[in-house]
């Protein structure tokens, strides 16, 4: 098997490979990063929206934990990777 042969047999796996990095990988690394920086961003105030749908405000940060102030006055602590979203003021 010369070289050129080789070449033609692995061109549809090394298109593939292309493929499914960029329609399919790099999107998810982007995503990801994202929720990473939203994450790191976060501030006392926020009003925030975490994986499970509790729908606080942040009313102290740590490290790691974070502390939700829920409308009755009543205070979770949470992970500060289960943040899912920072919701935007309405005006």
């Amino acid at each position: 098997m010369n070289p050129g042969e080789l070449i033609r047999l692995l061109w549809p796996f090394i298109l593939m490979a292309f493929v499914f990095y960029f329609l399919l990988i790099r999107p998810q690394q982007k995503r990801q990063s994202a929720i990473n920086q939203m994450q790191a961003d976060l501030a006392k105030g926020d009003q925030i929206i975490t994986i499970g749908g509790l729908h606080g405000v942040v009313h102290s940060l740590d490290e790691g934990t974070i502390i939700i102030e829920v409308h009755n006055g009543q205070k979770l602590t949470y992970d500060r990777s289960s943040v899912k979203e920072i919701v935007k003021p309405q005006q």
